[in-house]
């Protein structure tokens, strides 16, 4: 498999786990068996009972619906800035330097107020 084939299972795989309760039952199936089973579009479409075409087009509308609620939304990417921001406080905190630590931990807290505020 390539890497960009991964990556791209990886990201829809991510979104999934944040918007994959907007997606139809089959939808999710059908996405679940690709991204986390690996299954090829001929094997998913055997164990679901429809055409590989039925498969291919389930899986190209429900990652542009996961990518259309991430691009109005934008939860996966707020959740990566934060998860990164608390990784690199974390480790300024190891080392003992208190400030930027604090600078990076007040940013976040910025970052959270501005958002739920609708900023």
């Amino acid at each position: 498999m390539e890497r960009e084939d991964l990556r791209k299972k990886v990201d829809l795989a991510f979104l999934s786990a944040f918007y994959g309760g907007m997606l139809t039952e089959n939808q999710r199936r059908i996405l679940s068996l690709h991204c986390e089973e690996d299954l090829s579009l001929g094997e998913i479409a055997e164990e679901v009972g429809i055409s590989r075409q039925a498969a291919h087009e389930t899986l190209v509308r429900a990652s542009a619906k996961l990518t259309e609620m991430e691009s109005a939304l934008g939860v996966a990417k707020r959740f990566r800035r934060m998860e990164s921001g608390l990784e690199d406080a974390l480790s300024l905190l190891r080392t003992r330097d208190y400030c930027r630590a604090e600078k990076i931990l007040e940013e976040l807290l910025s970052i959270e107020t501005e958002e739920s505020n609708g900023i």
